[in-house]
């Protein structure tokens, strides 16, 4: 094992930038699994016969895990080496892989799928941390990290298409198999390339924190996500405030410990504290409003999925080029300044969204979600470079859990409250017409969500038909409208904020200087 190394400005070796392409491979597969599925839906409910239940849990449980196991994997690495959990993970995420994609069942695709999402969440704080230590030099750290986040901006955005590819000649287990090569290759080469680093005075990983940590972000994360499908019900409600209640007895646990799996000390410094307010509502706004996109997109202007998913590559674009880019600009500018101009960006981005009308359509998407995704890579690389870097070298897997976990809760939770909202103002607007002919089951069907009056249309005879979805894709851009003038507020209140906390302070010296751990203090 290396020796943990102090903060210099040793330069990266030709070893350590091949061990990052070798890292960001793993990230790139970690994001395509979120996305890849849903093509296969037809295929896979044709073949499986899930009930709606299980396709639902088919399609989400993988990222519920990711979730839940991102902070309890990050401390795992500093225990027993990032190294060694990756490869470890590597190889378990391979053959969940395969098993996943002769899944006989659908309760055998849900096992693995959810095998899939815990060793998933070994890849991202894994790989984020072998960087925080493979890169001592701030701007060459800086520049990995840019890598680093575009390989899961690529993820994201290239699954659709892959697995468009990949249904066209071949079953829908084929989309689970594309990582077992990439799986294997990572096996062969991490233990040359990527150095083993671990915290050589950890104590033993406390128990009853895992668990709580677990049930906690579970229950926050799975009542969100019933609110953006359903509602705000009582199941959901009280689901979230359990959760609450014992994220709540999990971190007073933690100052209590003399080795906690989240060290609060680091939240005590604003630079910490805003980066990671500054990812997570970053991501919330941007999640958001690519729910409202891809339906637009579809359900609106009528383009396939595959149609789809190629309109939004330019958003893919930009991320290559501000993850490119963004590195080169905070050598001359200050990150504050730079986080600040993305911040503005996003703004803008978000401000051309509500200009979206039939003819301008899938124009003024490009250009939103190109200038979005720019401001979207300052940000976040920025901000997750804050967060990684505030903590000591030996804590690195445990702040880069921090950074992934609060990113899945921006987007889950962008998802459940601008779905909401943008629910509840559709529904408003098609309560407003009223169409002989229509059954009691198809009326309310048909005010439920633009996918189900798209549907109900279908079946209709004309002039209703077109009444009908005329109506239910006015009321649609309405609600995309909507929350788009409110993630336009919310990003400059959010560039307001970071800036009053952070403009008496020089954040790179605090990204620079590790905050030590007194543990005997605690």
């Amino acid at each position: 094992m290396s020796e943990i190394k102090t903060e210099n400005t040793t330069k990266a070796t030709k070893k350590e930038w091949i061990g990052l392409a070798v890292i960001a491979l793993p990230c790139l597969l970690y994001a395509m699994d979120l996305t890849v599925l849903y093509l296969a839906a037809p295929q896979l409910t044709a073949d499986l016969n899930p009930t709606p239940s299980q396709q639902l849990w088919i399609m989400d449980i993988y990222g519920f895990l990711v979730a839940g196991f991102l902070v309890i994997m990050g401390n795992l690495g500093d225990r027993i080496g990032r190294r060694k959990l990756l490869l470890y993970g590597a190889a378990a995420f391979g053959v969940a892989s395969v098993l996943a994609a002769f899944s006989p069942s659908s309760e055998i695709l849900i096992l693995t799928r959810a095998i899939l999402g815990i060793t998933a969440a070994t890849l991202a704080p894994s790989t984020l941390s072998l960087i925080r230590n493979m890169f001592l030099d701030p701007e060459e750290r800086t520049f990995a990290i840019g890598i680093w986040g575009m390989s899961f901006s690529l993820g994201g955005a290239i699954g659709p298409l892959v697995g468009g590819v990949l249904l066209e000649y071949f079953w829908w287990g084929s989309v689970f198999l594309m990582s077992v090569p990439i799986m294997i290759l990572l096996l062969i080469v991490g233990p040359k390339l990527l150095p083993e680093f671990k915290d050589p005075n950890a104590g033993k990983m406390d128990l009853p924190s895992a668990v709580l940590s677990l049930v906690s972000v579970l229950s926050i994360i799975y009542g969100l996500k019933q609110i953006a499908e359903n509602g705000l019900g009582i199941v959901s409600a009280l689901t979230i405030l359990a959760g609450l209640l014992v994220g709540a007895i999990f971190v007073k646990r933690q100052s209590t410990l003399a080795d906690p799996m989240i060290d609060l000390q680091l939240f005590k410094l604003p630079a910490f504290a805003a980066a990671v307010a500054g990812n997570t509502m970053t991501i919330f706004v941007a999640l958001g409003t690519f729910l409202f996109i891809s339906q637009y997109l579809q359900l609106v202007l009528g383009l396939s999925p595959l149609e789809a998913g190629l309109w939004t590559l330019p958003g893919a674009v930009g991320n290559v080029i501000g993850s490119l880019t963004i590195p080169i600009v905070v050598r001359s500018m200050r990150p504050l300044y730079v986080m600040i101009s993305g911040l503005v960006l996003l703004s803008i981005g978000m401000f051309l969204y509500t200009l979206i009308n039939t003819e301008n359509g899938v124009w003024v998407i490009i250009a939103g979600s190109l200038i979005m995704s720019l401001g979207i890579c300052a940000v976040v690389i920025l901000g997750t470079d804050i967060i990684v870097s505030s903590a000591p070298p030996e804590r690195a897997g445990a702040a880069a859990s921090i950074s992934e976990t609060a990113a899945e809760f921006g987007g889950v939770l962008g998802i459940a409250v601008l779905g909401s909202i943008g629910v509840a103002i559709f529904k408003s607007r098609i309560n407003s017409i009223d169409l002989p002919g229509l059954t009691p089951e198809q009326w309310e069907s048909s005010h439920n969500t633009l996918a189900s009056a798209v549907a109900i249309a279908k079946e209709l005879p004309e002039p209703s038909r077109q009444i009908l979805l005329s109506t239910a894709q006015g009321a649609f851009t309405d609600s995309l409208h909507f929350v788009s003038f409110l993630s336009v507020g919310i990003s400059i209140a959010l560039a307001f904020a970071i800036f009053f906390i952070l403009k008496d302070r020089k954040e790179q010296e605090a990204a620079a200087e590790p905050v030590e751990l007194d543990k005997a203090a605690r």
